[in-house]
């Protein structure tokens, strides 16, 4: 444990597994208290164990990021936040012609309304308290065409556009907004692709890699702290770096 981030309280969204989950630890390690969102209550009481099993303190509240009616449901449970993790997203392949209305509606809701939502009901508030931080987990795919992730990539393409507009809204009074764009990351998500061809894009980065989840919270971590004091606006990328072409 350490205090670099003593006395305040997070929410992260999407912190039962993957990205999220190590995101919500490495937090909780800092001296943050952390909101524990997901919507399975068993690993969210998984979650909230392993962080108090370390010294830290956490809580669950679960929410279906895709009602906004949950949506504002969770932010009124979290009361004053001083860190907001919107990381909770969802991916469907699949090309255009198989492109249902449903599914499209449906990444716009999780990806892009939910950290809306969740944003309009809470920055305002740091924003009183002149203090604040707000990441939004991007992905490589919001400016890399990726085939049959159009409506994913669109989903978080609006995401970084909407980071750049919160940060000039809430920037004068001291919250600031940043996204990280990840690239590829061994997580349950991604373990439905299998590991032939999750390797296999992790090959087409410099590094020749995956990620593993904790490099991802460490981006996540510097943003939100005062290291990144006069960072905001900015979408991090954690992608692995781009092989050149020849």
């Amino acid at each position: 444990m350490t205090a670099e981030l003593d006395g305040s309280t997070a929410l992260v969204t999407g912190a039962t597994a993957g990205i999220g989950r190590a995101v919500a630890l490495r937090l909780a390690a800092s001296g943050a208290a952390v909101i524990v969102h997901g919507r399975d209550e068993q690993r969210g009481a998984a979650t909230v164990e392993e962080i108090a099993a370390a010294g830290g303190k956490a809580w669950f509240v679960a929410a279906d990021l895709s009602r906004s009616e949950d949506v504002l449901r969770l932010a009124a449970e979290a009361g004053e936040v001083d860190i907001l993790i919107n990381n909770a997203g969802i991916y469907r392949f699949a090309s255009t012609p198989d492109t249902t209305a449903e599914m499209f509606d449906t990444h716009m809701a999780v990806n892009s309304r939910a950290p809306m939502l969740l944003v309009g009901a809470l920055a305002p508030g740091m924003a009183a308290r002149g203090r604040g931080a707000v990441v939004n987990v991007s992905t490589a795919a919001a400016v890399t065409p990726v085939r049959g992730a159009g409506a994913y990539g669109a989903s978080k393409a609006a995401l970084e556009l909407l980071t750049r507009v919160w940060a000039d809204e809430f920037g004068a009074q001291g919250v600031r907004v940043n996204a990280v764009a990840p690239g590829p990351v061994a997580t349950p998500g991604t373990a439905d692709m299998g590991d032939d061809t999750l390797q296999a894009i992790g090959r087409t980065t410099a590094l020749g890699r995956v990620a593993d989840p904790e490099e991802i919270a460490e981006a996540v971590l510097f943003l939100v702290s005062s290291r990144a004091s006069y960072i905001t606006g900015a979408v991090l990328e954690a992608r692995g770096g781009q092989l050149a072409l020849g």
